[in-house]
């Protein structure tokens, strides 16, 4: 039974494995996404045999109850609540986490070994941090909490005095098998998670969320040691380390250190207030009519899709307009910054839901030679990820953070609702630009006029 077990696990770790592989291109991720799936029901089941007593009853009625729910959510939920929602499961990653360790302390008859405490304690406040953030990030992606960016002095000083108590909490625990130091290094972590997020603006959750993705797996990693559950530590290994370098890539893409991420202090200097005197900047204006004859004789659009997007979901619209356009002889792509929306990915799933074909959806390094031969780039709900201040402005908090070089098209079309700052609460100098054309109001209205004017 005990080499059964292993074999199972074996091909378990392995499909997941598989899983990952298969997420990594929009070609293959419904393979993916199936030998994931595969791969945990065949955990779930071996699980059963090798359990010391389960009570199946009380397993099941939690699975069930979980399957309803996630089942609801994943039907219901809209495309704008995307990031939060993942947010929201990242946080009960790491409170299964902490419960699991709590269980395990408090296991009457049940000696741990030095080295199998020093794995409760690291799960435990990995847990802990990754419950209390994600919760926070859940409500500011949600507006719940604001998006802004909360500093008060001393803040990096109160981090590292947190991080010190939780260290000699958590030795006292593995020294002295204190079952109340670990509950109070557990409260302590949690209130790290929180003053970890809380000076995070909003602009920079995308990488926030990547980075929590990364802390529950290593969180379910920790956890897997102490129940001695092999696929359980391969699964929050390859999580924690493709999220870990998912982050990196996307701090990359934003000019951040990720030493700054991991200790919570980037994002603190970017302003998070409104712009200072847009509304005495000059800007052109045009109507969708204007835009569809532009891009009906033109050669190249390029459509650059943002957050405001998945708003008003304009994809389909958007979609039925780029056929059209291709039709005509038009050549149409959608280039896609990294950081774009509010959530790793967060474009290419909208895009993909409104079955843009993959070979016409570019990554930023691809696309960004190509704006430059383009007769019209359209964005839609973009902002921040467009701003020309990156590239020309040292004083721009986003300097030095890489963009998609829109304004180097022929001419530029901008869909907003108004002037106001994007979520960054920052300017863009690319609206007041000359060849740069405003087209004011909800998005999916406009695109539907914009196809109404081409047909």
């Amino acid at each position: 039974m005990q080499n059964l077990t292993a074999v199972l696990y074996l091909i378990s770790a392995v499909l997941f494995i598989l899983s990952l592989k298969g997420l990594s291109s929009p070609l293959s991720a419904q393979r993916g996404n199936l030998f994931g799936m595969i791969g945990m029901a065949l955990a779930i089941i071996t699980s059963f045999f090798v359990a010391d007593k389960p009570v199946i009853w009380l397993i099941l009625a939690a699975m069930t109850a979980g399957a309803i729910v996630g089942a609801y959510k994943a039907r219901t939920v809209a495309m704008t609540a995307m990031p939060e929602l993942v947010a929201a499961m990242h946080s009960l990653v790491g409170l299964s986490a902490v419960l699991i360790a709590i269980a395990a302390i408090f296991h009457l008859g049940v000696s741990h070994s030095g080295m199998q405490k020093v794995e409760l304690f690291i799960g435990a406040f990995i847990g802990a941090i990754t419950f209390s953030a994600s919760v926070i990030a859940y409500g500011k992606l949600s507006g719940k909490f604001g998006a802004r960016a909360i500093n008060f002095k001393g803040q990096h000083g109160l981090n590292l005095v947190l991080v010190l108590a939780i260290l000699g909490f958590g030795t006292l625990y593995v020294w002295g098998d204190s079952q109340s130091s670990f509950l109070i290094m557990v409260g302590i972590a949690l209130a790290l998670g929180v003053l970890l997020i809380i000076p995070i603006g909003g602009a920079d959750m995308p990488v926030v969320v990547s980075m929590l993705n990364s802390y529950s797996g290593w969180a379910a990693a920790g956890i897997g040691f102490t129940l001695n559950n092999p696929v359980l530590i391969i699964a929050g290994a390859c999580v924690g380390a493709s999220g870990a370098i998912l982050s990196y890539i996307m701090c990359k893409a934003m000019n951040r250190s990720i030493i700054s991420v991991l200790l919570g202090g980037f994002g603190a200097a970017v302003t998070e207030a409104g712009p200072a005197g847009s509304a005495q900047k000059n800007y052109r204006s045009g109507s969708a009519d204007d835009a569809a004859f532009l891009m009906e004789n033109a050669e190249k659009v390029i459509i650059v899709p943002g957050y405001g997007l998945a708003v008003s979901r304009a994809q389909h619209a958007l979609q039925e307009l780029s056929d059209l356009l291709s039709a005509r002889g038009v050549d149409v792509r959608y280039a896609i910054h990294p950081v774009a929306g509010r959530m790793p990915g967060h474009m290419n799933v909208l895009l993909a839901e409104a079955e843009v074909p993959y070979d016409k959806v570019v990554e930023m390094e691809e696309i960004n030679s190509e704006f430059s031969t383009a007769d019209v780039v359209l964005i839609i709900g973009a902002n921040d990820v467009v701003n020309p201040a990156a590239k020309n402005d040292p004083a721009s908090p986003i300097y030095g953070m890489p963009i998609l070089e829109a304004y180097k098209a022929k001419t530029v079309m901008v869909v907003k609702r108004s002037m106001n700052a994007g979520y960054a609460g920052l300017d863009n100098d690319l609206f007041y630009m000359d060849r740069t054309m405003m087209v004011f109001g909800d998005a999916k209205k406009v695109v539907e006029q914009m196809l109404q004017a081409v047909h």
